[in-house]
């Protein structure tokens, strides 16, 4: 599998170990709308690195973690049923890692590397 420009790591902060399952999508700004160019679902590390292209150009960039239906399959009620990263790509060729910390109630992001 090819490692995409774009990756993410989403640590469940409940349990403190990564958050195996969850279904993220990531979406490319196209003038008003957003187009989705790959998803995947994070693995036993919480990873999910094969979400698109391996190289995209610069340009607005979603992520789209459906956090409702990781929580459900572990019987919790979450008050965040998705969480939506939008950020920016601006160097070309540049790896963009943006990891997700996640609990129930709240969540947290930053650039990662």
């Amino acid at each position: 599998m090819t490692t995409s420009q774009i990756t993410t790591h989403v640590l469940d902060a409940t349990v403190g170990r990564p958050a195996v399952g969850v279904p993220v999508e990531l979406s490319v700004r196209e003038a008003s709308d957003w187009v989705r160019i790959g998803a995947g679902v994070t693995d036993d590390d919480g990873r999910a690195t094969g979400l698109g292209p391996a190289s995209v150009p610069p340009g607005e960039y979603r992520l789209h973690f459906d956090t409702g239906a990781f929580f459900a399959a572990r019987g919790t009620d979450t008050f965040y049923p998705e969480v939506v990263l939008h950020f920016e790509v601006a160097e070309a060729g540049r790896h963009y890692h943006v990891p997700l910390l996640l609990s129930p109630f709240a969540y947290s992001t930053y650039r990662g590397s």
